[in-house]
């Protein structure tokens, strides 16, 4: 499961305060269980007691955060509901419960249960509160969602059934020139020991397992080696990435650091017990004679302190992506980046910068054929959960970020993507419909045709003159409801245009877009620039040049007649207002 992979790892060590379980009630075991961060089992017990007459609230409070934990959004759900029901419900619940409404497409209720939170915890000073700015982005990621699930797109994605079981699987790389490597939590022996078990999901540690190009599991790859650990069971393994000469490679593991070296974590009470934190590591492997026998931490690595892992690699090897929480970032977690250095030595860790990172989590880069950064984030507008974005750069310095949007990104968690053409790869999800918790899927990308236009022969009149400052009207380029694309009779007009383009190659113009009265005034606003966008699209689509072209949406605020908000109007009248104009710039 990704989260553990981006948060820590939670172990126990006993206190002086143990209880034997029979000496305790059910409840008491579950809210242990609870407390030691074991929600598959907690999950088991306070399902029995919630079955029972009038439960309260804090135990299904309680079920539905491990179940939300466990990522079964739609068992959340239910016990979110019922416990929202009631009047003494924590203010969090509701946000949760919106988390888990917006993740199952419910997009009304998802707004309806933020707000709910929103007017709860006004004046409250509780650290773990939701700030208005995320507040606001989670509302605007319900409307996105539900514009975007419409949208046409260019990708096709498919369950990647070959290399997926009813456990976790995610994280796929490509190894060498025909392999793959991914990280699962498929089982590999009986698992007889206690310990062999993640107690968070009730599933096998993490590890890696190789895979052909044509989807086909092969073998575990044992890359780390056992007499590193301080304890007779295993831990996280995964995700792997390797360089170009795949003989190096750069895996993320929950330390195995011995436990006495480990900071215990603060207890709520006197009697608690005890919690250390397994955080994340880098190790680089280094392969000799086929193994992968030499093992060293990245030098940047601090268990005590944070978490580090989730590696990337430029093309050229030279420089190094991660994910941590390590002081100095702007986020929970945030992408940083260190420099290989001429005598083999990394550079002290750089954040990437405020284009990629946000005040929430940003996690799971990969690097694309062209050096693109891919990475996943749950701190801008999307759909929910982790959206995969993409930007243009390196180091600290990339290109305005690109949502990949829908079939790519999904309501539910959505990260890992994986290529080296930009055309087809991998991604991982937890997306409903899948054979496991986190499935990888494969996906192809259908580039748009270019079209060269065909040469304008001069027209025998005179050429009407376009004055600069002046606006023209597109006749008949109009749209449909709620929708930004470009409909075939809008096309034909639009070729027009291209027509005129080509005949005055130096008129640059602005493509303004209109809606009409309906709907929220700032949508429109968003709307109507999608609208402009798509027709700059399509020019540049038919050869004009993009430093000619402006795109402006003006939304609702330049009507062609009395529609405005609140009158009633025909649709032929409403449409009359879904209009693009250009105006001449020079």
């Amino acid at each position: 499961m990704k989260r553990i992979i981006i948060l820590n790892i939670i172990a126990i060590m006993l206190g002086n305060f143990v209880y034997a379980q029979e000496q305790l009630s059910k409840r008491q075991q579950a809210d242990l269980l609870f407390n030691r961060y074991e929600y598959y089992n907690a999950a088991r017990l306070y399902a029995g007691l919630a079955g029972k007459k009038n439960p309260d609230v804090k135990l299904l409070e309680r079920l539905a955060t491990c179940y939300r934990k466990m990522n079964d959004y739609e068992s959340a759900g239910k016990w979110y509901g019922l416990a929202t029901a009631d009047p003494k419900a924590e203010p969090l619940t509701h946000f949760y419960y919106a988390e888990v409404l917006l993740a199952n497409e419910q997009f009304e209720q998802a707004k309806a249960q933020y707000k709910r939170y929103e007017g709860m915890s006004k004046g409250l000073s509780d650290p773990s509160q939701v700030t208005a700015p995320i507040l606001a982005l989670k509302i605007a990621s319900c409307d996105s969602a539900a514009v975007w699930m419409k949208q046409a797109s260019r990708f096709t994605v498919n369950n990647a059934k070959g290399l997926n079981t009813k456990y976790a699987d995610w994280g796929l790389n490509y190894f060498g020139k025909t392999g793959l490597v991914f990280t699962s939590e498929r089982p590999t022996d009986d698992l007889k020991k206690y310990n062999d078990i993640y107690k968070w999901t009730g599933n096998p540690w993490l590890k890696l397992f190789q895979a052909t190009a044509a989807d086909v599991v092969t073998n575990e790859l044992p890359v780390f080696r056992k007499e590193y650990s301080s304890f007779d069971a295993d831990y996280h393994v995964g995700p792997m990435v390797v360089n170009a000469t795949e003989d190096t490679a750069y895996v993320t593991i929950a330390t195995r650091a011995y436990a006495s070296t480990l900071p215990v974590d603060k207890k709520e009470n006197k009697n608690s017990e005890r919690l250390y934190t397994r955080r994340l590591e880098l190790i680089i492997a280094v392969k000799s004679d086929g193994r992968w026998s030499y093992l060293k931490a990245f030098p940047y690595n601090d268990v005590k302190a944070y978490s580090l892992g989730n590696a990337a690699l430029s093309k050229n090897g030279n420089v190094l992506y991660f994910t941590s929480d390590m002081p100095g970032g702007t986020g929970k977690t945030d992408i940083w980046y260190s420099e290989k250095q001429a005598d083999g030595s990394w550079s002290k860790p750089l954040n990437c910068g405020a284009e990629i990172n946000t005040a929430d989590e940003e996690s799971f880069p990969t690097i694309g054929g062209a050096g693109e950064l891919y990475y996943s984030s749950k701190g801008k507008v999307g759909m929910g959960g982790y959206d995969i974005y993409c930007s243009k750069g390196e180091r600290a310095t990339w290109a305005k970020s690109v949502n990949l949007k829908y079939p790519v990104n999904t309501t539910y968690d959505d990260f890992y993507f994986s290529t080296v053409d930009s055309l087809s790869g991998y991604l991982s999800s937890n997306r409903k419909g899948g054979m496991g918790d986190d499935d990888i899927y494969s996906f192809v990308y259908k580039a748009p045709e270019v079209i060269k236009p065909e040469p304008i022969k001069p027209k025998p009149e005179e050429p009407k003159k376009y004055e600069v400052g002046k606006t023209y009207v597109l006749h008949n380029v109009y749209y449909n409801f709620d929708k930004s694309d470009i409909r075939p009779d809008a096309a034909v007009e639009l070729d027009k245009l291209v027509a005129i383009l080509n005949e005055y190659p130096d008129v640059h113009i602005e493509l303004g877009s209109h809606t009409d009265s309906r709907g929220d005034d700032a949508y429109n606003m968003r709307l109507s620039q999608a609208r402009a966008n798509s027709v700059v699209a399509y020019l540049i689509n038919k050869g004009i040049d993009k430093d000619r072209l402006t795109a402006k949406g003006y939304g609702e605020t330049m009507l062609l007649n009395r529609c405005g908000n609140g009158v009633k109007c025909s649709a032929a009248e409403h449409q009359a207002n879904r209009r693009t104009e250009f105006k001449v710039k020079k």
